[in-house]
């Protein structure tokens, strides 16, 4: 076994010229093309994004319209906490409230759109296995990880889903501002009559929900445990993000045009198009 040393550049270079190739369970797949999991229809020069994110790992990247993306969960215990943002204006974002609102429902699924504060689809929810998300909660973060785990900053072993989202935004120069109310999925909640709020697993591994983006975009994922997940100890599996390249939506989509609100979501990205 070779040995080296750290203590100058050279031995800096030289070691890490060794771990070329090394492979672990949760990395990017560089380049996308080379994925062995794309989907069977999609080619490899057609992809754009393929990674593992860890346990208490995060992600984040840039987007065009058409792309569609992929959330896997593979072994059945992930928790991904997802904001989006317009990628050529970062100052319009998802806006979870009016997703809600907007569609007249609490819980999101296959056919249903997440909608940015300007009136404007983000992205389409094409399919959603696990039929399990939330709206309501958001993010974990560093209060609510410690009075559960004991501590939960970014640098212990209980990370927590807002600053994991710090680490992200800042790498297209936002900051804390920016961290905007999120969607989670594979880990969700029903709300009872009462109004108490019931926490939902999907647990079965190798579920999966794909998107559609109706616009240029910036996504940042975290993938953390749910604030209302009842262990008490740090329990979350890896999840794989894959992308690809597609066309946009046409006029004749079904999701377009499934309501009345939707269509003028859609038009309003439309139009600034056009400009």
């Amino acid at each position: 076994m070779t040995e080296f040393t750290t203590a100058d550049p050279a031995g800096a270079r030289d070691h890490a010229r060794s771990m070329a190739g090394a492979r672990v369970e949760s990395m990017p797949t560089v380049p996308a093309s080379a994925a062995e999991d794309r989907p069977a229809d999609v080619g490899a020069e057609a992809m754009l994004w393929a990674e593992t994110i860890a346990p208490g790992g995060y992600a984040a990247k840039r987007l065009n319209r058409g792309a569609r993306i992929r959330l896997v969960d593979l072994k059945g215990d992930g928790c991904v906490s997802m904001l989006a943002f317009n990628a050529e204006r970062p100052v319009e974002r998802l806006n979870v409230a009016d997703t809600l609102k907007v569609q007249w429902n609490a819980y999101l699924g296959a056919g249903r759109l997440l909608l940015s504060d300007m009136g404007k689809v983000l992205l389409s929810v094409l399919e959603d296995e696990a039929g399990v998300s939330d709206a309501f909660c958001g993010a974990s973060n560093a209060a609510s990880n410690a009075a559960k785990y004991g501590e939960g900053d970014n640098w212990g072993p209980h990370p927590n889903a807002r600053d994991r989202f710090l680490l992200a935004v800042a790498k297209f120069g936002l900051g804390r501002k920016d961290i905007h109310p999120c969607i989670n999925w594979f880990k969700g909640v029903v709300v009872e009559p009462d109004g108490a709020m019931r926490f939902r697993a999907a647990d079965r591994p190798g579920q999966s929900a794909t998107f559609r983006a109706e616009m240029d975009l910036i996504l940042v994922l975290a993938n953390c445990p749910h604030v209302l997940d009842p262990r008490p100890h740090y329990a979350v599996t890896p999840v794989r993000v894959l992308a690809w390249r597609g066309p946009p939506t046409p006029p004749d989509d079904p999701i377009r045009n499934a309501t009345p609100e939707g269509l003028r979501a859609f038009q309003n990205v439309e139009e600034d198009l056009r400009r």
